[in-house]
């Protein structure tokens, strides 16, 4: 023997629809195949039986298994052979058909159970590949609807004999009765055999009993020797033909190892004992019972023939016979006679009903690509057996019998050779392959044996090799079909088990990459064209992927090869072509139809008749090509338009393909686009502290050397030379941080409700007195009516209005600066129009970029940053707005803003609040109390200007570099105890908010604390429930800024150390101190209560102690509201709030 080749075919090259690195499964594809994957409903059809799923013991697998016994049919069959040839001749013919058939279960029940596979998965990978164990599929279900229709025939005949009921209602009976039992599944059989057991066997041995007590059986030499009169002459030919009979219980061992495939697996000794016991006695052992069984109905048939001498077959008729001789009433023994038919019947056709379910949903699952349930194959099996019933063909079954034995000998003979002989020969890859994915789609071992086998049967039961051979013609199939399979193993070298080297997948359970479950490696496939595991049910039912991983193994493809092997090129193109497929398929039409009609003419006998049958053959010939015609062409354009979009459909994949990798490099892209936008943020924030702090030192010696008395005016105008460009620098600073802060996405809105109509009566206080001085008009004008109060960001459109009309009364010479607001349907337009000089067309789109000016503000020498109306436009951007400029040179500028401002349609709710409020800075003056200051940081020019202002103002400065420094002054320091802190944020070592809490902790926690920090974003994160805005200061910073701080925080805490005077006519932007009255409102309407304590702790002197009392009962419930209204109370009650400030 040459052993079989083991380079099995790779892994093809799919084509374009399968060359895609992954095509996902839709959503309904998904959804269909979850929902037939239903494992409680299905029970693993077409596919492996989970280890999950086998939690049963193998003593429970092997009693449901042995449950199928209890069918009459082999009664029946006992007593038909006994009664036709003999007994002596039924009881030889049924050992040793016994015998066979145990032999030839063995090693498929084995195989089976270990695969954990059904009888139609383990015909696929037996030797007959993926669509050539569709025959097989068909042959096995014959067998079950077949058995089923005589089950049922025999239950209907029992109720009709001792019920009357009529035979339609008790076939009925028959179908619909075991419906509801096979719907549930393994599960409910299971319970079922289990439950009725003892029962059935019970009534099973009574009427045996009963003759044994009453004596009245017939002896074992009187039985044996029975022999019908005018009996066959031959005992060679009767116990071939008795033979053939009982072969048609091959089809058996199927229904047996679809239960045995839920044996668990044996983990120890013990456990392999059971399950081998479980495996002999529930798979090939079926037939020891089973014998018995056929004896009896021999028996029983002499019995009865003694007792009664009537001839009979009929099981219940048996029964009955045997019931009666226990001498009980009539009506007890019909009782009892029923109950065992009933009971026997229900037990086997629910084994019939579900293996006919199970192998039906194989067979179309594999033609169909579809399955719709296990149950929808119950019904249809149910169906075929009562419309067959209906139709009376039970009566003719005897002959379909022995036509059905011969195919079912020839596949078990087959599949018995591949297991037994082929696989130990080494003829056959090891294992049982049933993935449509790894499989041939006919393998010539089992269907070319099973059709050898299936034509010397036929041939010999015809009766052409003679009347021996005739009888013996299933000995002659089984024969052929177990040499054969062998043969061709070897001749095939074992090729085409295997369309591709199975892939290697990770041990345990792995999820299908389609319907999403989880399953056995056994189960599961590597897919190509869906780039995953797949498991075997999807893979049986997927339709697009068109054998993309086994195109030479499709049977076409097989066919080709043949064809090309035998035929020269040009008859082989004939045969392909549309008139060579047309002109062998209407052969064949024709053939079919001709057998049809000579067995017709036989049977009819007459001349006309044959005439008239001629006529009809001729007619249906013609119908025969026309549809034979209609199907080629239908085919032809299916494949023709499959093609189309199989194209199309690559053509898409390698677009999307495309797209992908655009979209995977626009997305790096942006990635190295926002790196190095956070990467310029984080360097200009750097360079911002690096500027800052040197050019507060600037910025402030020359506003000291400004503000000094004894310098000579020149040196005067100088020392106002630097502050200003000082100023500009500054400005510069900020502009960029905004730019850099929008364009790194971290600019955040902060929408609050805005009283529009005094925020915009502050922006035209802001400019009427700049215009003024220059000789200019600035106009407010409302052309609509506005609404009380609108959301939005009032910062940022401060800025913004700022921006534009600082612009236009900067490049404006004479003439005049208009705001005009129009407001409809919540969009609200800000109108920036002046009379300067205009804006060149050439320069309008120029402006807007960074450092551009145009050639009018260049001419006329304005000072300006030249990043303002970046600014603008990108803050415009942010808030969802639009801006835009119509201007032509002579003719002045127009800015048009266009912003959302939704507008709360109630009267204004209290705590809604207008603009910040602007006050004077209140004058510095140190008191005598409070005379002590300490300012750490690390710069010494810092500190040598904090020195020099604070010390003419009565202030004791105590500088240090560090903050340990610091600390270490204070504990050294004799009782010194400063008012207050001055801080620089970024400090070494321990920096500026770590010692402000190292200071709450030694005790200086009344002491207020001034941040200074060279860093915006250190003043955005200290602004928060911790520390108020008027206790961080941003370098650079003015002076007089600095007092003010100094001054209201000293204030604040009880020092006395500013008074409110208006000593200068310009308004100043500062924001009103947290102990304000609408920085109060403010803490309570946002439900700060942390802040609004720690603030209170030390109240303003313009809140009495009644009204501390209120406020301090309402924090204590969290009655923010009532603390605002009394906050707004006293706010206008006294004279010296915030309210007192305004202009």
């Amino acid at each position: 023997m040459r052993p079989v080749n083991p380079a099995v075919r790779p892994l093809e090259k799919p084509y374009a629809i399968g060359a895609s690195r992954h095509v996902a499964a839709t959503r309904e594809r998904r959804r269909y195949n979850r929902w037939v994957a239903d494992e409680t409903m299905e029970d693993f059809a077409l596919r492996f039986t989970a280890r999950r799923a086998r939690r049963w013991p193998a003593a429970r697998v092997a009693a449901t298994a042995l449950g199928s016994i209890s069918f009459l049919a082999l009664e029946a069959i006992g007593a038909a052979l006994t009664l036709a040839w003999g007994a002596g001749v039924a009881v030889s013919a049924i050992l040793t058909v016994s015998f066979i058939l145990f032999v030839l279960g063995l090693p498929i029940c084995r195989a089976a159970a270990r695969a954990g596979v059904d009888v139609d998965l383990l015909t696929r990978g037996a030797g007959f590949g993926y669509l050539g164990s569709t025959m097989t599929s068909l042959i096995y279900a014959g067998f079950t609807f077949i058995f089923f229709m005589l089950e049922s025939a025999i239950l209907a005949e029992a109720l009709r004999l001792f019920l009357g009921v009529p035979v339609w209602a008790g076939f009925l009976a028959g179908a619909l009765v075991v419906f509801p039992l096979v719907a549930g599944g393994i599960k409910r059989i299971s319970a079922l055999q289990s439950a009725t057991c003892w029962p059935w066997l019970i009534l099973h041995v009574i009427p045996f009993a009963a003759l044994l007590y009453a004596g009245v059986a017939p002896d074992a030499q009187t039985w044996l020797t029975w022999r019908p009169e005018g009996a066959p002459v031959s005992p060679a030919v009767a116990f071939g033909s008795a033979c053939g009979v009982l072969f048609a219980l091959v089809g058996q061992i199927g229904e047996q190892v679809d239960y045995l495939r839920f044996l668990p697996e044996a983990r120890d000794a013990a456990g392999r004992r059971r399950w081998w016991a479980a495996l002999l006695l529930g798979g090939p052992g079926w037939i020891i019972p089973g014998a018995v069984k056929l004896l009896l109905g021999s028996f029983l048939a002499v019995m009865a023939l003694k007792l009664t001498g009537v001839a009979t077959s009929d099981p219940s008729a048996l029964y009955h016979t045997a019931f009666a001789t226990l001498n009980l009433p009539a009506g007890v023994i019909v009782l009892l006679t029923v109950s065992f038919v009933v009971l026997s019947q229900i037990k086997i056709n629910v084994t019939n009903a579900w293996a006919g379910s199970i192998t039906w949903s194989n067979f179309f699952a594999r033609l169909t690509r579809s399955h719709p349930g296990r149950v929808v194959w119950l019904a249809f099996n149910v169906a075929i057996a009562f419309v067959l019933m209906w139709g009376g063909v039970v009566e003719t079954l005897e002959r379909a019998l022995l036509v059905y034995a011969h195919f079912a000998l020839a596949w078990i003979g087959a599949v018995f050779a591949d297991l037994a002989i082929s696989r130990p020969l080494g003829l056959a890859p090891p294992g049982v392959e049933f993935r449509r994915g790894y499989l041939y789609d006919v393998n010539p071992v089992g269907v070319g044996a099973m059709a050898l086998a299936g034509v010397a049967g036929l041939a010999a039961g015809s009766g052409l090799a003679g009347e021996i051979a005739q009888a013996f013609s299933s000995f002659i199939t089984l024969g052929v079909a177990i040499a054969a399979a062998p043969a061709i193993a070897w001749a095939t070298r074992g090729r085409y088990y295997l369309a591709r080297q199975p892939d290697a997948l990770a041990i345990g359970e792995s999820r299908c990459c389609i319907c999403d479950y989880g399953f056995d490696q056994e189960d599961l496939l590597r897919c190509p064209f869906y780039s995953g595991p797949v498991c075997s049910l999807c893979c049986s039912l997927d339709a697009a992927c068109h054998d993309a991983c086994r195109r030479s193994a499709r049977i076409g493809a097989q066919t080709y090869r043949a064809l090309r092997a035998v035929l020269p090129a040009a008859a082989l193109n004939g045969v392909r072509s549309l008139v060579g497929r047309f002109i062998i398929f209407t052969a064949l039409a024709a053939a079919v139809l001709g057998g049809m009609m000579m067995a017709l003419v036989r049977a009819g006998g007459s001349a006309d008749f044959g005439r008239v049958v001629v006529l009809v053959y001729c007619l249906a010939l013609v119908f025969a090509g026309v549809g034979v015609w209609l199907l080629l062409l239908t085919n032809d354009n299916r494949i023709k338009a499959f093609r189309e979009v199989r194209d199309r459909t690559a053509r898409l994949l390698r677009e999307i393909r495309a797209h992908r990798r655009t979209d995977a490099a626009l997305r790096e892209a942006t990635g190295r686009a926002e790196a190095a936008s956070n990467a310029k943020s984080r360097y200009m924030a750097g360079l911002s502290h690096e500027l800052r702090t040197p050019l507060n030192a600037i910025y402030g010696f020359a506003q000291v050397l400004e503000k000094a008395g004894d310098l000579p005016s020149e040196r005067r105008a100088a020392a106002g030379a630097i502050r200003a460009s000082s100023e500009h620098l500054a400005g510069l600073i900020e502009g960029l941080l905004d730019i850099s802060k929008i364009e790194a996405g971290r600019l955040a809105l902060n929408v609050d409700l805005v009283d529009i109509n005094a925020f915009l009566d502050q922006i035209r206080r802001i400019f009427v007195s700049s215009a003024a001085e220059k000789g200019l008009v600035f106009t407010l004008r409302l052309e609509t009516p506005l609404p009380a109060l609108v959301r939005i960001d009032e910062k940022r459109l401060r800025q913004i209005l700022i921006n534009l009309c600082s612009n236009a009364v900067s490049y404006t010479a004479t003439g005049e600066v208009t705001l005009a607001v129009r407001y409809r349907n919540e969009v609200a337009r800000f109108e920036v129009a002046d009379t300067g000089p205009g804006i060149p067309p050439e320069e309008q789109e120029r402006i807007w970029s960074p450092f551009q000016r145009g050639a009018a503000a260049r001419a006329a020498h304005h000072a300006g940053s030249g990043l303002g109306l970046t600014i603008t436009r990108l803050l415009v951007d942010v808030m969802g707005g639009e801006i835009a400029l119509d201007s032509a040179p002579g003719k002045g500028s127009r800015f048009t803003v266009r912003l959302m401002l939704p507008a709360e349609h109630v009267a204004p709710r209290e705590g809604a609040h207008g603009p910040v409020v602007l006050h004077e800075p209140p004058v510095l003056q140190a008191p005598p109390d409070a005379r002590d200051i300490m300012v750490i940081d690390d710069d010494a020019a810092q500190l040598r200007l904090a020195q020099i202002h604070l010390e003419p103002l009565g202030f004791i400065v105590h500088a240090a570099a560090s903050a340990e420094a610091g600390l270490a002054l204070l504990r050294n320091g004799q009782g010194l105890r400063p008012r207050m802190f001055l801080l620089d944020v970024d400090l070494p070592g321990m920096n500026g908010v770590e010692m402000a809490r190292q200071l709450r902790q030694d005790g200086y926690g009344s002491a207020p604390v001034l941040f200074i920090t060279g860093h915006a974003r250190e003043a955005d994160a200290l602004v928060g429930d911790e520390h108020t805005p008027d206790s961080v200061l941003v370098k650079p910073y003015r002076l007089d800024d600095l007092s003010a701080r100094i001054a209201r925080l000293l204030g604040d805490s009880g020092g006395g150390a500013g008074q409110s005077r208006l000593d200068r006519p310009a308004i100043a932007a500062v924001d009103a101190g947290p102990s304000s009255a609408a920085e109060l409102i403010r803490l309570a309407e946002e439900g700060r209560a942390t802040a609004l304590r720690k603030t209170l702790a030390h109240p303003p002197p313009w809140l009495d102690r009644s009204a501390l009392d209120r406020i301090h009962a309402a924090l204590d419930v969290f009655d923010l509201p009532a603390i605002a209204r009394t906050l707004r109370e006293r706010n206008h009650e006294s004279p010296g709030s915030d309210r007192a400030g305004r202009r």
